[in-house]
């Protein structure tokens, strides 16, 4: 979990080819005070080549757009900036892909129509707390389970998990930050991160979206 230091701002970058969609975003943005665009592209190689001179908390990156679309952009920026955080955008509300894409490390996933408070919180909740999930991708990730348990007649690997990491795994599922979780279960902060850690080495996923899967397979939390 990050800290933001009073009288700082989180950087964010814009990757879309709509100008006006930009705009709209830049005029939001410029209206809070703890975050600031500080960059714009039109498609994914122009947002690579930007960060080679720019250094963004947070991009908002479309999935469809022309020379280098979100999708391709996606593991590139997390190979190369692993702590960079990413939302992506689009005008679809599509299940299988938020799966594919949080699996493939996005740390969130908001549809264009998502008004400017929504946008603004995903960029806040994903810098503190690195994820940020909503109906739409909780709903993804489940029905992605589904589809998964149908094709796939082997359960979870069996991993032992103690009492405290099974209640720790329910409340990140339940979105609590690292710092309610740590208030909750009276450890600090930098503990619980630790067992996040050690949960996801345990379980053999890579994110928090992995994470979560693994919680609904097991039967840690329903399945509704």
């Amino acid at each position: 979990m990050k800290i933001q230091e009073p009288g700082s701002f989180v950087k964010v970058i814009v990757a879309d080819d709509h100008v006006l969609f930009r705009a709209g975003v830049k005029t939001a943005l410029s209206m809070k005070k703890d975050v600031r665009l500080i960059g714009e592209a039109d498609n994914g190689q122009q947002l690579l080549h930007l960060l080679k001179h720019l250094q963004p908390d947070v991009i908002l990156l479309d999935i469809q757009m022309p020379i280098m679309d979100g999708i391709t952009t996606l593991p590139e920026i997390k190979k190369l900036y692993p702590d960079i955080r990413i939302i992506m955008l689009t005008m679809h509300n599509d299940h299988s892909m938020i799966s594919k894409l949080m699996e493939l490390g996005a740390n969130a996933y908001l549809t264009k129509n998502s008004d400017s408070e929504v946008i603004y919180e995903a960029i806040k909740t994903c810098y503190l707390n690195e994820y940020y999930f909503n109906d739409l991708t909780n709903k993804a990730l489940l029905d992605g389970l589904r589809t998964k348990r149908h094709n796939d007649s082997f359960g979870p690997a069996e991993v032992k998990l103690s009492e405290k990491e099974k209640h720790i795994l329910k409340l990140m599922c339940d979105e609590k930050s690292t710092k309610e979780i740590a208030d909750m279960v009276d450890l600090s902060p930098r503990t619980v991160e630790a067992i996040r850690d050690k949960l996801k080495s345990k379980t053999g996923v890579k994110s928090m979206a992995g994470l979560v899967m693994y919680a609904v397979k097991s039967g840690i939390i329903d399945n509704k």
